[in-house]
């Protein structure tokens, strides 16, 4: 069932609208669990969307193990997604950076407004992001220290290669994940892919795994997929590899996972001597869960991260 859940007018005649596909049984009780995936904050990641079709094709196959709803908003920044822009395009603005939003506020204030009202009474929330173009990132779900113990046992059961768990210190208070646990709906982001591109192996990845807390909530009578057990992290584990200087970086691996310390993940080089700048290692036994995409790279430039399991670093 489409339904609208804000909408505004603009200008010469147009309307922005943000609606949601909501998936239930035949006959509903209101005694229901309800879960909500969101995605389409950003408009260049894309991932989502084939996530979304996706379990709107498998729930639609079989309504019979529905036993609960399941809100599917695949595109919250509309606009952003037409365009392929990150943010709000006309308002140069990241969507991510103004909830809970405000019901008699701006344009973008008033949509966040909107959305979270509509996800307020959920059991459970979703946020599905990709990457950006610059770097790709391994299925992973970020929480935050503070919520840890809440929010830990789904991020388990998600199917994800990697859990990490990061101070609450760095964590912007207008984000949509943020905004709804303080709200009291226990809400994950997933991290995945890169922008712009859909990685169809890791959207798969994590359909299974929605697949199974569907199923763990009671809200999809199945019995539970087998799903693999991630690496939990904290954030004193991560450490973060940068570009010393300006220039190309050509990775040495060909896909992220299990590193040994002193494995060679890349190089960042300078073409015009024919000069590698920099040899990029691991500097711990772990794995690599951040690897950079785009080759062109600045001084400070994010290009890897590994999770060590020792401290030798």
């Amino acid at each position: 069932m489409i339904k609208e859940v804000v909408s505004i007018d603009l200008p010469v005649h147009e309307r922005l609208v943000v609606q949601k596909n909501r998936l239930q049984p035949a006959e509903v009780t209101g005694r229901e669990q309800r879960a909500s995936i969101v995605t389409g904050i950003h408009g260049d990641e894309l991932d989502g969307q084939y996530i979304c079709f996706e379990l709107v094709r498998r729930i639609e196959e079989q309504p019979q193990r529905l036993k609960g709803i399941v809100d599917i908003y695949p595109g919250v920044n509309p606009l952003g997604l037409d365009m392929g822009s990150r943010g709000i395009p006309m308002f140069d603005l990241d969507m991510n950076r103004v909830f809970p939003g405000d019901n008699n506020g701006a344009v973008a204030e008033y949509i966040a407004a909107g959305i979270v009202d509509d996800i307020i009474g959920s059991d459970f929330c979703l946020d599905i992001h990709s990457s950006n173009i610059f770097i790709k990132e391994m299925p992973q779900v970020r929480l935050t220290e503070e919520n840890k113990e809440k929010l830990l046992p789904y991020a388990e059961m998600l199917n994800a290669d990697f859990v990490w768990i990061y101070s609450s210190k760095t964590v912007l208070d207008a984000t949509l994940a943020y905004s709804l646990n303080n709200m009291g709906v226990p809400t994950l982001v997933v991290e995945m892919g890169v922008g712009s591109r859909i990685n169809r192996e890791y959207c798969c990845q994590l359909i299974d795994g929605i697949f199974n807390l569907l199923s763990q909530l009671g809200i999809w009578d199945a019995e539970p997929a087998p799903v693999r057990t991630p690496i939990i992290s904290t954030e004193g584990k991560v450490c973060f590899l940068s570009a010393k200087e300006t220039g190309i970086f050509v990775p040495a691996v060909s896909r992220m996972g299990k590193t040994a310390r002193g494995t060679h993940i890349g190089d960042l080089i300078e073409p015009i001597r024919g000069q590698v700048i920099q040899r990029i290692e691991s500097p711990a036994d772990g794995i690599i869960f951040t690897l950079r995409e785009h080759p062109v790279v600045y001084r400070g430039a994010l290009l890897a991260r590994v999770y060590g399991v020792s401290e030798a670093y």
